[in-house]
């Protein structure tokens, strides 16, 4: 009955024909794949090889196969490389893949590629031939390309913004402090980052007859924005301190320039400890107002410390009318004062805690008695042991007097 009544829709006379185009489109995707393969011997003399890989490489069959091991169709370093590394790996493992490699063509140029190659066993188990198969990797090679160029072109631009970065910080910074006599002074500044420009500054400067201004501070935001503004804070306060050398009085000025330069829908202010000091005798008598920054720390030479109250001291900008008074100090030998900005008692330490101004003081009350330098080399330390944990900027001022007959009794 199946044999004079075939089911229906003829499947059993159309089941050779399906076979036979089964096995046709079988052999028709082996020769034109849109990857190259090829079987070769044990010692890698090619015995087949599609369509597709000599259309990339531009033979004829019958130059390579039985007439060249896969080898010679590699350039000299991945020849080397194939007899050294890929083929004893193969050999071991009995499979490698995802090697780049490039082909040399018949016409001299090169095809970088991306080899697979498993070696086929027997019944026996013994190895009897090795199937490779091909990727064109030009378009993944010229990806790299292109991702590499992409990469270079940003470090190159994240050098130049770093540049930039540095030499506009070092306009805002003193090129060099200056010599007061009988006082020892010192500075550091610490970037949080080498890409932006930080809005922390310090300077100190000669006024009239015996007497030396110095400031530090800290602009709010980063940037150029920032830098602008620390850049008029810096010269409005040598000038209005050349004018009327009273600390207070120059906060005052300053004050009065920010508020009017920067109110409305981008207001801009800063911290900032202003002072004068006038050396005489074996001392120095120094003279200190802040608007809205942390308090100086005073170091004296018997191991006390403690930081200087200022009363009142607003932030400088942020109000029309800001209030700023003064404190007095004498330094005595071995004495030394610290101004810092808050970048270093907002820092974390590796515990991820924040650094308080009460262990800086501890901190530096047990290098007593000391000198400026050795304040501003211990902080700096203490910076650096702090990695990542800073945060901002750090700006660092110490005026000490030295013992007599050295820095340390």
């Amino acid at each position: 009955m199946c044999e004079d009544h075939p089911g229906p829709g003829g499947q059993e006379s159309a089941a050779p024909e399906f076979s036979a185009l089964l096995e046709d489109s079988a052999e028709d995707l082996y020769e034109h794949a849109p990857c190259g393969y090829l079987s070769t011997l044990l010692d890698g003399t090619i015995a087949k090889i599609n369509t597709t890989l000599l259309g990339w490489l531009g033979y004829e069959r019958e130059d390579v196969v039985g007439r060249r091991r896969f080898a010679e169709l590699l350039t000299v370093g991945g020849r080397i490389y194939h007899e050294t590394h890929f083929a004893p790996l193969l050999r071991m493992q009995g499979e490698l893949g995802g090697v780049a490699f490039e082909l040399k063509a018949a016409d001299g140029s090169r095809l970088p590629v991306l080899v697979t190659s498993t070696v086929k066993t027997g019944t026996d188990g013994q190895a009897q031939l090795i199937r490779t198969t091909i990727f064109d990797a030009r378009d993944r090679r010229a990806y790299e390309q292109e991702l590499l160029r992409a990469r270079e072109e940003a470090e190159r631009e994240r050098d130049r913004v770093q540049r930039l970065a540095r030499t506009l910080q070092q306009t805002l910074l003193p090129p060099a402090l200056a010599e007061v006599p009988g006082v020892q002074v010192a500075a550091y500044y610490h970037p949080a980052s080498a890409d932006e420009v930080g809005g922390d500054f310090y300077d100190l400067f000669p006024l009239t007859g015996d007497t030396w201004g110095f400031f530090l501070g800290d602009v709010s935001g980063k940037g150029a924005a920032a830098a602008v503004v620390t850049s008029l804070a810096r010269y409005t306060l040598r000038a209005a301190a050349v004018h009327d050398p009273d600390p207070a009085t120059v906060l005052d000025r300053l004050n009065t320039v920010l508020h009017h330069e920067y109110r409305g829908s981008d207001p801009r202010y800063c911290t900032v400890v202003q002072g004068h000091l006038r050396p005489g005798g074996d001392g120095a008598a120094v003279t200190l107002a802040t608007g809205g920054h942390p308090p100086a720390l005073l170091i004296r030479a018997d191991g006390t410390s403690a930081f200087v109250p200022v009363p009142g001291g607003q932030l400088v900008g942020a109000l029309p009318r800001a209030r700023f008074a003064t404190a007095d100090v004498l330094l005595h030998p071995g004495d030394t004062l610290l101004l810092y900005t808050d970048g270093l008692t907002e820092a974390r330490t590796q515990g991820r805690d924040r650094y308080s101004e009460e262990q800086l003081q501890e901190y530096l009350a047990d290098l007593a008695p000391t000198t400026a330098p050795a304040v501003i080399t211990a902080v700096t330390g203490l910076l650096a042991g702090f990695g990542d944990g800073v945060e901002d900027d750090t700006a660092l001022l110490a005026l000490g007097i030295p013992l007599p007959g050295g820095d340390r009794p």
